[in-house]
């Protein structure tokens, strides 16, 4: 599944979307993606990121989420770990982006964002998605 086609990687502000119910287009994306057999890769330093930020009801949403499944989480393995990094080399962005960034990069997918500005700052060749 390494086309465009195949899923969508999700970000920390994607995740908050869905937590908080922020906008209804992010909740409505994982419900397209089951019914279309889209698969939704959760980087796992944006879901620790996402779970820190949310409230205890919020983190509900998220749980759900995790249990759907198309979804997937992305280790943030060794080799992970080094490619994230170079993504933000410099201190350019958190952590969390460059795994996000990475994740995107090795599957070829687009990523879903809240905040489509500072992850095209970080990877100007990673398809960035932003939310309505």
């Amino acid at each position: 599944m390494s086309t465009a086609s195949g899923g969508r990687v999700l970000d920390t502000t994607a995740l908050l979307h869905i937590a908080t119910g922020t906008t209804p287009y992010a909740r409505e994306l994982v419900d397209t993606a089951i019914t279309a057999g889209l698969t939704l890769a959760v980087p796992s330093a944006a879901l620790a990121a996402a779970w820190a930020a949310a409230a205890p009801a919020g983190r509900l949403f998220i749980d759900d989420l995790l249990d759907r499944s198309p979804v997937v989480v992305d280790p943030l393995d060794s080799a992970g770990a080094r490619t994230a990094g170079v993504v933000v080399t410099g201190g350019r962005a958190p952590i969390e982006q460059g795994h996000v960034v990475a994740s995107a990069r090795a599957r070829g997918w687009p990523v879903i964002t809240g905040q489509p500005g500072r992850l095209l700052a970080l990877a100007a060749d990673v398809d960035i998605r932003a939310l309505p």
